[in-house]
């Protein structure tokens, strides 16, 4: 039997699934991603490496959170403490003791600068990180200063700095960014 020019109901259904889909993908992939150089270094205290997973959030007073699992994945390389020349471009265990690692990763676009900063250590080692930095490729105006721990790491929980503007009252700091 010939076909009448009917299109069938459930190729119809198929075929505005799909539109949907794409209209969906395309108006939630509008947020711009940027990418940030993170600069991890490791005190010299003997034990102070660790191999479990680290975790990092930062963001800025507008609400732009970004938070990466895993950061032991996005390694880049290992620099030298007192300059800022490549060690190595092979890709290396990261966060060991007395060592300066780099990584890169990619999150939402902050649109002020990085003003607080948090790490998340899962798993028996005792980690003691000296200091952490984010630099937005976009422009150093948005990059955080440095923030420094120089103590062990407290396992399963964000630890970290909020240097974002706030401002003193009787019931404690009123923080202009949204939590």
């Amino acid at each position: 039997m010939a076909n009448s020019g009917r299109t069938s109901p459930p190729f119809i259904a198929l075929l505005l699934f799909s539109l949907l889909s794409a209209t969906h993908c395309l108006l939630h992939n509008d947020k711009k991603n940027c990418m940030y150089a993170v600069t991890v270094e490791t005190s010299c205290t003997k034990g102070a490496d660790t191999s479990n997973h680290v975790s990092l959030r930062f963001g800025d007073t507008n609400s732009n959170d970004i938070v990466v699992r895993r950061l032991n994945l996005k390694h880049v390389r290992r620099v030298d403490p007192l300059e800022p020349q490549v060690l190595d471009d092979v890709s290396r265990k990261p966060f060991q003791v007395c060592m300066v690692d780099q990584f890169q990763v990619t999150g939402k676009c902050v649109t002020s600068p990085i003003c607080y900063l948090y790490l998340k250590l899962s798993g028996t080692d005792d980690w003691r990180p000296g200091f952490v930095q984010v630099r937005s490729l976009k422009g150093p105006h948005l990059s955080s200063n440095y923030f420094y721990f120089r103590r062990v790491l407290p396992r399963h929980v964000w630890h970290g700095f909020d240097t974002c503007p706030g401002e003193v009252t009787p019931f404690g700091m009123k923080r202009n960014r949204k939590v």
